[in-house]
């Protein structure tokens, strides 16, 4: 659907009314194995765990969305990145940021203990270690905010022939589409911004590398790590209002980031320009930010991001509390907003009460 706007392929991409019913909505499918013709000849789907025609729409869906040739859905964004790990070699060696979310430096570490995993500062990257096979790159960074020049990246990476991976769970395909960048494969928690709900947990993973996509494509099949059709249908459904909730996720945030910079209790804000996100440190230290993060209300104390209500969180003893005593660990002055769709006004209102 390229001559379409990405808005409309949010709610066309790879969702035709079926041909059977002629339901606007795909339908889910919930049986476990299809029936074949004859030995070997079926309809293109023979058992759930290998392929569900529900999936298959969310996958067409993501492949366009992020303009890829390949997409693979999986039950969690740790599941798919799980995966993504197992297509390197014995003992390979793989560059991450600094600042990178520490459940996939907890996965990096400590469950593909043979990994070679280095961490270095990719917003100023001037020379890759030798033998990387891998570059996984944040942009905007969780927490720090920070933004990677993917292409440049993706330059210097490409010249030693390794493989170059965007987790774009935090920009989403909306605001930015690394393999147009030069990078080889984008991956996403759908449980954030594709969702957008608080109510589906899942993954998924786009390449045009058909090489890579051959072996994701085993993986997925092996190992058995898919959504159900129902989290397909409902990361469907959320897919079909992003554009209209990152509009004013980014919005609310930037209102947010500006209100914060002016508070006298704040030491330094954490926002990009774009996106839902927003973090920012305390001058009193951690004790301030545990204060702060336990008097809102309307930001609810809780881990996750990317939905419509708006959450608050301590990442240093919370979502990143696996990257202790690493050269990732957080900033404990710091918390991490996801600024959701409610009123500005309120939203300011309950950070102002909160901070004083």
């Amino acid at each position: 659907m390229a001559p379409f706007e990405f808005e409309t392929r949010l709610i066309h991409a790879g969702q035709d009314p079926d041909p059977a019913t002629g339901a606007v909505v795909p339908p889910i499918h919930l049986a476990t194995t299809f029936a074949q013709d004859a030995v070997g000849q079926h309809k293109g789907f023979e058992y759930a765990r290998t392929g569900n025609p529900t999936r298959a729409v969310l996958e067409s869906t993501m492949a366009d969305l992020e303009g890829g040739t390949h997409a693979f859905a999986f039950a969690s964004g740790m599941a798919a990145e799980d995966a993504l790990i197992r297509t390197l070699p014995a003992n390979g060696h793989i560059v991450i940021p600094t600042d990178a979310y520490g459940g996939t430096y907890r996965l990096f570490t400590r469950v593909h203990t043979a990994l070679v995993v280095v961490a270095m500062d990719l917003s100023s990257l001037r020379q890759l270690p030798d033998e990387t096979d891998m570059v996984w790159i944040e942009s905007p960074t969780n927490p720090g905010l920070s933004v990677v020049d993917i292409a440049k990246v993706a330059e210097h990476a490409h010249a030693q022939d390794a493989l170059v991976v965007v987790d774009n769970t935090f920009a989403t395909p909306y605001l930015q589409r690394p393999l147009e960048l030069g990078a080889d494969v984008v991956v996403h928690s759908s449980t954030k911004y594709l969702g957008g709900h608080s109510d589906v947990v899942g993954g998924v993973v786009i390449t045009d590398n058909d090489a890579v996509a051959e072996q994701l494509a085993f993986l997925q099949n092996a190992t058995g790590a898919v959504p159900s059709p129902f989290d397909c249908y409902l990361v469907l459904r959320g897919l079909k209002t992003l554009a209209l909730r990152m509009d004013r996720h980014q919005e609310n945030a930037a209102a947010v980031a500006a209100f914060l910079a002016k508070h006298r209790d704040v030491e330094r804000v954490l926002y990009p320009g774009s996106g839902g996100m927003v973090s920012f440190t305390l001058k009193d230290g951690e004790a301030a930010a545990l204060r702060v993060a336990g008097r809102t209300t309307l930001f609810t104390l809780a881990e996750s991001l990317g939905a419509v209500e708006s959450l608050i969180e301590h990442p240093a003893r919370m979502t990143h509390a696996s990257a202790e005593g690493s050269s990732l660990a957080v900033d404990p002055a710091l918390l991490r907003l996801s600024v959701g769709v409610e009123h500005i006004d309120d939203l300011i209102a309950d950070l102002r009460q909160a901070l004083e």
